[in-house]
């Protein structure tokens, strides 16, 4: 399917790689740079969005949020953002929090290497 690609994307995540969150920085420094049989980019336009991680082999999209993503407007962005990615390029999407990629860093990435090694169909966990 043709998406509409705004050349202001572009710029945008560019800026976004340069101003990354510490939460982001952790797991990508810390573990989504180097993976051993994946490739990741960061910031990734995609369609009309940009998302934090995404493996191209796996379609598979990592967003790190903070807690702004669950509070009204935030929310329903998510969820419109969530099913043009699921239904028009049949992404699955890992979300994890700030505070779980901080605090709990070793349990993200072991639950990334468990999808990885699954691979089951598209939809949002967690």
């Amino acid at each position: 399917m043709f998406t509409p690609f705004r050349s202001d994307l572009k710029l945008k995540a560019k800026k976004l790689r340069k101003d990354m969150t510490p939460a982001e920085k952790k797991l990508w420094f810390g573990f989504l740079r180097k993976h051993h049989s994946h490739k990741f980019l960061r910031q990734k336009p995609i369609g009309l969005y940009i998302v934090d991680f995404y493996c191209a082999a796996e379609k598979l999209v990592i967003e790190v949020d903070g807690d702004t993503h669950f509070l009204g407007e935030a929310l329903k962005r998510d969820f419109i953002r969530n099913e043009f990615l699921i239904k028009n390029h049949s992404i699955k999407i890992l979300r994890f929090l700030n505070c779980d990629v901080m605090n709990n860093f070793e349990s993200v990435c072991e639950e990334i290497e468990k999808y990885l090694k699954q691979n089951n169909g598209s939809e949002v966990i967690k």
